[in-house]
């Protein structure tokens, strides 16, 4: 894997991708984005102003897209046809964008993805010209099915949006990982820098996240404690760790030369 994460063509040095909304003001959210390092930001098209309410304080005054690139997100849709509105309508917003996250929901309760409607918006929008990054569960034969449409990323839910219950199910995204030719980035469920270093020692590529971050009792403070997690769990996968070995204990020291 390249040192740099590379997205639809386009190379960053930060791994951690960072939402935008739960913070208490934009002030804040600008605060913990700059703590987190991030350089892609994503936002809810239909929750965050970015120009479609006027007379409203509005993100891009906040956070300039000369200075980072927007991941226009479809948070709160249920069907493709929605999914594929929204983005088609964030692209008029940010003149022509086409870097998108696609999720489509599948009820309101666990925030699951619907599958089937993910993959036909997938298609349409792939069609239609947008570098989708795609939020999906952790089945490794519709993660290869995403990446077969041609979205530019694959994003498997560590465990449910807003959660925090970290990564329940390593096992699957190891598989998806080793299948995909594309970058693969746990996307919701991250709930402590621990979690971030773990879902980067599996190989991922990166990390979104939002809650966990936004919802902590110091989200500046935890921002620059997930960067540090981020370069550490990358570090930690390059270098390779030693292998486990159940009851098979072996010093830490040379035994050579020991007084007898």
């Amino acid at each position: 894997m390249s040192e740099q994460l590379i997205i639809a063509g386009k190379s960053y040095h930060s791994r951690l991708l960072v939402g935008t909304g739960k913070y208490k003001d934009f002030t804040e959210t600008r605060a913990a984005i700059d703590a987190s390092g991030a350089q892609i930001v994503t936002v809810a098209i239909r929750r965050t102003n970015i120009g479609q309410t006027s007379g409203e304080p509005s993100l891009l005054e906040y956070l300039p897209p000369e200075e980072f690139t927007y991941l226009p997100n479809t948070a709160g849709c249920y069907s493709a046809d929605d999914a594929v509105r929204t983005l088609r309508l964030a692209r008029e917003l940010l003149d022509g964008h086409k870097l998108v996250k696609l999720e489509v929901l599948g009820d309101p309760k666990t925030l699951y993805p619907n599958v089937i409607e993910t993959i036909a918006a997938a298609k349409v929008l792939v069609k239609d010209g947008f570098d989708v990054m795609v939020y999906t569960s952790d089945d490794p034969i519709i993660a290869k099915q995403l990446e077969d449409i041609g979205c530019c990323a694959v994003m498997p839910l560590a465990s449910l949006i807003g959660s925090g219950m970290g990564i329940l199910n390593p096992w699957n995204l190891q598989i998806i990982i080793e299948n995909a030719k594309i970058p693969v980035l746990v996307d919701a469920g991250v709930g402590s820098a621990a979690d971030a270093a773990i879902a980067m020692e599996l190989g991922c590529a990166g990390v979104l996240m939002n809650t966990a971050i936004a919802a902590a009792r110091d989200p500046v403070m935890m921002a620059g404690a997930m960067k540090k997690a981020i370069e550490a769990g990358r570090e930690s996968y390059l270098a390779g760790r030693m292998p486990k070995k159940l009851y098979s204990a072996s010093p830490s020291s040379p035994v050579g030369g020991m007084i007898a």
